[in-house]
């Protein structure tokens, strides 16, 4: 069961008080993540905007990351909600994904520079429908080497970044739903609902695969986590509007 905190998010944000011991028990705050952000850049920018309303610390954590090429749902917890942000994030998650065929990068999105190019004229709406059903279902998973994933201490994207060769073990994951919304070669445009732990990305890599051809993630919106909606979300820049000191 997930635990209940107050949340702070589109139709709640309202001036918190300034006594801070009131909140250390803990709340939640409901974030649309802005694009090229990552997480710990948001965690950062609340954490001192807290910390300048309430003029003391509160602890800050995310509960589950965003790629920075993403948008969407990013569920932060200050203060005692901290220890049950793993219970936060083990909810089902839905993402909006943009996938372009004909191409590849290192990274599996547009992080990185294409790689390889791939014939995609074959590729049909009736094609994609029929391989999407075969991802649906428990399955293992190879998470992308430019990922938060550990190695040996160090996030597997430092050391991918730095130019060396490693190789993630594969994750166990679930994919309950998945459907085409839009087709448009070379891009095409999917609804995925899934379980934490689940890399677009590396599904965007898989697909071009079953495909015979290449492909990578052009854009991604986590439009749901848990009970969380996108249109709740509240905006970073009403966040810093309301809480920062004038």
């Amino acid at each position: 069961m997930t635990p209940e905190f107050p949340i702070l998010d589109k139709t709640h944000v309202t001036p918190l008080e300034r006594d801070i011991e009131k909140y250390r028990s803990g709340f939640l705050l409901v974030f649309n993540k802005p694009y090229r952000w990552t997480s710990a850049d948001v965690v950062r920018k609340v954490k001192f905007t807290l910390k300048r309303h309430f003029h003391g610390e509160l602890k800050v954590g995310h509960a589950g990351t965003l790629d920075p090429l993403a948008t969407g749902i990013l569920i932060l917890c200050a203060g005692r909600a901290t220890k049950s942000a793993e219970v936060i994030q083990a909810g089902r998650k839905e993402y909006i994904a943009e996938i372009t065929f004909g191409a590849t990068t290192p990274s599996f999105d547009l992080e990185k520079e294409i790689d390889a190019t791939y014939p995609y004229e074959h590729i049909t709406p009736e094609s994609v429908e029929n391989v999407l059903k075969s991802f649906i279902g428990p399955q293992e998973q190879y998470p992308p080497v430019f990922s938060a994933k550990y190695v040996d201490g160090m996030r597997a994207y430092e050391r991918a970044r730095s130019g060396e060769e490693i190789e993630l073990k594969p994750s166990s994951i679930e994919i309950y739903d998945i459907a085409l919304m839009k087709f448009d070669l070379p891009r095409i445009t999917l609804r995925v609902q899934c379980s934490k732990g689940t890399y677009i990305r590396a599904l965007a890599r898989d697909l071009g695969l079953a495909l015979e051809s290449g492909a990578h993630l052009t854009s991604l919106t986590r439009t749901g986590s848990g009970d969380f909606k996108l249109e709740d979300c509240m905006e970073m820049d009403d966040f810093i509007r309301i809480y920062s000191d004038k």
